[in-house]
């Protein structure tokens, strides 16, 4: 059932169910997120079943701002270090997600297991309402991945939640979600900042915020933890995804010719085809209005049939990072 997130008693009766256990969609400003109490580990095991996701693959906890954001993030995790709190204070509310270790007793099956939890706190009015109205229920936030069946595309609106799970789930209908891809990670658990998942936080920003480089893996002598949507493959549609340079993708078409059939095309570059029955989206130059609109435009392919996903590969610039690298783990 969706609801209307700027209806107040709609946001109330959705913090109600939270309370009582159960599963709940929100907006956020990346993608819809599908949540429950965080600090109420049977209610976080649902998410995992809903999902059909791997208990051990972390969830990250969606946070109240204002205020509550300091009570709520002492309760999941111990003090960020001082570059976390640099970031904490510049990127939030927003598209970033700081992993923190965590409290013990609280959040373990959010945090998969593991002595780390992923905290953020969401840019949306929609969600912040649901938090805040949370919190005076004694829920202190909200672990929330994507509201999709594992492994497949995002959603960015409550009609593609809707699709997944059906009319039973409670859908906080928030709009469409304005950054479109999944948040920026970076680990502060090991005395270092560690960029684990791109988004559309640049490592420019990041570095200049923190006041430090970003550590690989490499140089630091624990691995690092394991954290929501860094498998390798991940944020599939049905289709098969292939990344190709605007040449090769021209070349493609024409070997194929107005045979081409069943195949849906996004790319820079302008592209021509003999084909009738090719489906050809524009790739906007700028990465945030791909960003925004790239898991929407997936999930539009498959709904009008298409078998193969053509897809120019966006620069190796800083701000299409985010993009690049959902795009190479949809095509693993």
């Amino acid at each position: 059932m969706i609801l209307d997130g700027q209806d107040s008693h709609a946001i109330e009766r959705a913090a109600l169910a939270l309370r009582a256990g159960e599963l709940v969609a929100f907006p956020t400003e990346t993608v819809y997120g599908l949540g429950a109490d965080a600090a109420n580990d049977d209610a976080t095991r649902g998410i995992f079943r809903a999902k059909g996701r791997p208990s051990d693959h972390p969830l990250i906890v969606h946070l109240p701002d204002g205020l509550r954001q300091a009570e709520s993030l002492s309760r999941f995790a111990q003090p960020l270090p001082a570059f976390g709190r640099a970031l904490a204070d510049a990127f939030w509310p927003g598209p970033l997600t700081l992993i923190a270790t965590r409290q013990p007793g609280v959040g373990a099956a959010a945090a998969g297991g593991q002595d780390t939890i992923g905290l953020r706190c969401p840019d949306h009015p929609v969600a912040q309402a649901l938090l805040h109205a949370c919190a005076r229920h004694g829920v202190p936030g909200l672990a929330g991945p994507s509201a999709n069946r594992f492994g497949r595309v995002s959603p960015t609106t409550a009609a593609h939640v809707a699709g997944e799970f059906g009319d039973d789930l409670l859908i906080v209908d928030g709009g469409p979600c304005t950054v479109g891809i999944e948040s920026t990670i970076v680990d502060c658990s090991r005395g270092a900042p560690v960029l684990l998942r791109p988004g559309v936080i640049t490592r420019a920003q990041i570095e200049r915020v923190a006041g430090e480089r970003l550590r690989s893996q490499a140089e630091l002598a624990q691995p690092d933890p394991r954290a929501s949507g860094t498998l390798e493959s991940h944020y599939a549609p049905a289709a098969k995804v292939r990344l190709m340079d605007g040449r090769m993708l021209q070349s493609a078409l024409d070997v194929l010719g107005a045979q081409a059939a069943h195949i849906a095309v996004w790319s820079r570059t302008p592209l021509k085809s003999r084909s009738q029955r090719l489906i050809l989206r524009r790739m906007p130059d700028d990465a945030t209005e791909a960003a925004r609109q790239l898991f929407a435009l997936l999930r539009q392919f498959d709904d009008e049939g298409a078998k193969l996903i053509w897809i120019e590969t966006p620069p190796e610039t800083p701000e299409w990072e985010g993009v690049r690298d959902r795009l190479m783990r949809a095509a693993a």
